[in-house]
C-alpha cells in the first residue's frame, strides 16, 4: 500500500472535518451554557452547563453549512478581499521592491556591514508579516533574496530563510496583522489590535532570536562553505544579482513607502484612541491603495486590475474562512460545542492556568499541520478557544496570543504550507534538508513562546 503523494488541500480537510462534526452530533450529548453580555462581549456563565434535547445533523446540514458560513462570516470575508486588493495596488507600484533593492545596493557599497544585512532583512520581513500580513508575496521576494544570498557568499538556505523565517516570526508576534489577530480578535470579541504593547515585546523577542540564528549560520558558512547543510548537493538557486535590474527608489516610491508607514502609525493610533474596527481599518487600507496609485500616477485601469488581482489572490483564504465558519455552524446547530467546552473545562478544571494556556498554544501548533491558513484557523478555533478561556479563567487575549504564535511558528516547517513549500521549490532546497536545518530553530522559538505566555497570566492583567 503506497502513501498519498500529496497532502489533502485545506478545503478538503475542512469538508472532511464537517462530516466528522455531523457524526459527532449523533454521538456527543447536546448541551448549552448560559451566556451574558458584559461590555458588549458575549461571555459564558461558568457552571451553568445543562443537557438539552439532541439535535443531530445530517446531509442537509452538510450541504447548507457552506452558505450559512459565508453569510455568518461575510463581514470578515469582505475585509479580506478589500485589504488584499489594496495591498496589491501598493505592490504594483514597485515601491516595496525598490526599498528592498536599495538595501542590496547598500550591502554592495559597504562590505563591512554585510553580516548585518541578513538579520536586518529578516527583521524587515518580520515587520511586514506582523503589520500587514505579508505571506504569499514572499514567493516573489525570494527571487531577490536568493540571488542576494549568493552574491553575499551564502547558500540558498539563507536566501529562503530570510523571507520564510522572517514572516513566520512576524506572524507569530503579530502586531496589526489583519489576517490573523485582526480576524481572531474580532471573533473573540476583544478590541481589534488591542494589547499592542505586549505584542510588540513578543514580536521583538521572537524576531531577535530569528535574526541571531540566521546571522550565526551565515557567519558559519562564510568561514567554511562546506559547513552548509546543502554542501555536496550541487544546488543552483537563482541567477546572479544584477544591479541594473533593480527598480529605482525614486521620489514617488519613497512617498509611497512613507504613506505606508504613516498608514500603519495611523492604524495603531486609531484603534487605541478611537476604537477603530474592521470598517475603519478596511477604509484605511483602501485609502492607502488609492493614494499609492495617485502618487505613482497609475492609470485607473491598471489600478483596478491590480486591485482585482489582489482580491483574487485572497479567494482561497475567503473560501477557507466561510467553510470553516460553516463547519462550526454544524457543531453549533447540533448543540455539541458547549458539551465539548464543558468536557475540556472539567479535564482542565484543576489544572493551573499556565498549563491550560500552554495546552492552547500546543493545540494550535498541532492544528496548523492540517490547517496552515492563519485566517482559516482563526475562524475555526477562536469561536471555541475564546469561550473556553472564559471557562478556564484565562484572558481571551491570551487565547489569541496562543493562536497567533502557534500559527506563525509551525508554518515555517509544516509540509502543508503552500508558501513555505513554494519557496523551497523555487530555491531547489529538498524539504528534508530544510526541516533538518529549520526544526531546531523553530523548537527554540516554540519554547520561548511558551515562556512568553506566562507574563500576561501573572505579571499584569490583560
Amino acid at each position: 500500500m503506497s502513501l498519498p503523494r500529496k497532502f489533502p488541500d485545506t478545503i478538503a480537510i475542512i469538508l472532511g472535518i464537517s462530516i466528522v462534526f455531523i457524526l459527532l452530533t449523533w454521538i456527543i450529548p447536546a448541551g448549552q451554557f448560559d451566556r451574558e453580555t458584559i461590555d458588549g462581549t458575549d461571555m459564558i456563565v461558568a457552571g451553568s452547563y445543562e443537557r438539552v434535547e439532541a439535535n443531530p445533523q445530517g446531509v442537509g446540514a452538510f450541504l447548507t453549512a457552506p452558505i450559512k458560513g459565508f453569510i455568518s462570516a461575510a463581514f470578515v470575508i469582505g475585509f479580506v478581499f478589500l485589504v488584499g486588493g489594496a495591498f496589491s495596488v501598493l505592490n504594483a507600484t514597485g515601491a516595496i521592491n525598490a526599498g528592498l533593492f536599495s538595501i542590496i545596493k547598500f550591502a554592495e557599497k559597504n562590505p563591512k556591514y554585510k553580516g548585518l544585512i541578513v538579520p536586518f532583512l529578516t527583521a524587515l520581513f518580520s515587520l511586514a508579516g506582523a503589520t500587514f500580513g505579508m505571506s504569499e508575496e514572499i514567493l516573489v521576494f525570494v527571487l531577490i533574496t536568493i540571488p542576494l544570498a549568493n552574491a553575499l557568499g551564502y547558500d540558498a538556505i539563507i536566501g529562503a530563510a530570510i523571507p520564510v523565517i522572517g514572516t513566520g516570526v512576524g506572524f507569530a508576534g503579530a502586531i496589526t496583522n489583519p489576517f490573523t489577530i485582526g480576524i481572531a480578535q474580532s471573533i473573540a470579541q476583544v478590541p481589534v489590535f488591542g494589547g499592542i504593547e505586549y505584542r510588540l515585546v513578543v514580536w521583538f523577542i521572537l524576531t531577535l532570536i530569528a535574526g541571531i540564528a540566521l546571522y550565526r549560520y551565515a557567519l558559519k558558512i562564510e568561514k567554511d562553505p562546506e559547513r552548509s547543510i546543502l554542501s555536496g548537493l550541487n544546488i543552483k538557486s537563482g541567477e546572479e544579482l544584477a544591479v541594473g535590474d533593480m527598480p529605482e527608489l525614486n521620489l514617488r516610491r519613497k512617498m509611497i513607502l512613507l504613506a505606508l508607514l504613516f498608514a500603519l502609525v495611523l492604524l495603531i493610533y486609531g484603534v487605541n484612541e478611537f476604537g477603530w474596527y474592521i470598517n475603519e481599518i478596511a477604509a484605511l487600507f483602501i485609502g492607502l491603495g488609492m493614494l499609492s496609485a495617485v502618487i505613482y500616477r497609475m492609470s485607473a485601469t491598471k489600478a483596478i486590475e491590480a486591485f482585482v488581482e489582489g482580491a483574487q489572490g485572497m479567494m482561497k483564504a475567503a473560501l477557507v474562512i466561510g467553510l470553516a465558519k460553516g463547519l462550526l455552524i454544524i457543531a453549533e446547530e447540533g448543540l455539541i460545542i458547549d458539551t465539548i467546552l464543558n468536557s475540556v473545562a472539567q479535564l482542565a478544571g484543576d489544572t493551573p492556568k499556565y498549563i491550560s494556556a500552554e495546552l492552547m498554544f500546543l493545540f494550535q501548533c498541532c492544528l496548523n499541520f492540517f490547517i496552515p491558513s492563519g485566517s482559516g484557523q482563526a475562524a475555526l478555533t477562536m469561536p471555541i478557544m475564546a469561550p473556553l478561556s472564559d471557562v478556564l479563567g484565562i484572558s481571551r487575549e491570551i487565547a489569541v496570543l496562543a493562536f497567533q504564535m502557534g500559527d506563525g511558528l509551525t508554518n515555517m516547517i509544516v509540509p502543508t504550507s503552500g508558501v513555505t513549500m513554494g519557496v523551497l521549490s523555487i530555491a531547489n532546497i529538498p524539504y528534508d534538508k530544510w526541516l533538518k536545518w529549520a526544526f531546531p530553530k523553530v523548537l527554540i522559538l516554540i519554547l520561548v513562546s511558551m515562556l512568553l505566555l506566562l507574563p500576561p497570566l501573572y505579571l499584569f492583567e490583560w
